[in-house]
């Protein structure tokens, strides 16, 4: 098994909800070995932490509190831009209705907005994503089912990196396509929650970056609603702290790097 192969097992284990879960088991177990206050408190704090994560409203907060926050593009600022790169966010391996690969409701959105910002301004496309290391060896790359989403919009895809498997990946293959045409200020496509590690990651390879997030945390439910647990509110949490826990990696492998 490659090292890369261990990061979503290992990602799994200590994002939510298997972190509350395993404290909550814990607090149990401690329980079990006749500590039952301290078995009772710990197993309360899992479940508190997991209620509270589930939360879109605490989502929300942790996404603006914890990661850079970034701005939409301005038209001033696509126009510096020389190109256009929008970032895979996964795939559907299988789409029977289709009879082919489609891409995720990340992807597409990311698809959807870039392929606005083509239209909008005439610059040239490019995607960067392949096979991820929690995607099964006979997936396709997400550049394949991306070119033929493109072709659906009616938009022209001039770069594709159909290998790298992470976002670092992504920077550096992305950096070899485009450096053979001296293209090095571009316009970024991804989540916001995404973007701050992306943006890091991107300029870590030599890149000038115009920050295009799109997918802004916003509730679409009434107040109270926001308040409650839900599928919406863990998977943000769970997508923010990963993202924290990313810059917080590359960040310090970054420092590694300097002083070595």
């Amino acid at each position: 098994m490659l090292p890369g192969e261990l990061k979503p097992i290992l990602t799994a284990i200590v994002m939510p909800p298997a972190s509350p879960l395993l404290l909550a088991l814990l607090g149990v177990l401690v329980a079990a070995r006749r500590r039952v206050r301290t078995g009772v408190a710990i197993a309360v704090l899992g479940i508190a932490a997991l209620w509270l994560l589930s939360c879109y409203a605490v989502a929300a907060w942790l996404a603006q509190s914890v990661l850079p926050q970034a701005a939409p593009i301005r038209p001033a600022q696509l126009a510096q831009a020389q190109a256009i790169v929008v970032l895979g966010g996964g795939i559907a391996a299988q789409a029977p209705e289709y009879g082919a690969a489609q891409p995720n409701s990340y992807t597409l959105a990311r698809l959807r907005y870039g392929a606005t910002l083509a239209r909008r301004t005439g610059k040239p496309l490019a995607f960067a994503g392949g096979v991820g290391w929690a995607a099964g060896a006979d997936f396709p790359s997400e550049a394949e089912v991306a070119r033929r989403t493109l072709q659906e919009f009616g938009v022209d895809l001039r770069w594709a990196d159909g290998e790298s498997r992470d976002t670092a990946e992504n920077a550096r293959r992305m950096r070899e396509l485009l450096a053979r045409e001296r293209i090095a200020r571009v316009a970024l496509v991804t989540d916001a929650w995404h973007m701050p590690r992306a943006r890091l990651e991107f300029e870590g390879a030599g890149f000038t970056v115009l920050p295009a997030p799109m997918g802004f945390p916003a509730a679409q439910t009434r107040v109270l609603l926001t308040w409650l647990p839900s599928t919406e509110g863990l998977t943000l949490s769970k997508q923010v702290l990963r993202e924290a826990l990313g810059m917080w990696v590359a960040r310090g492998s970054a420092a590694v790097a300097r002083w070595s």
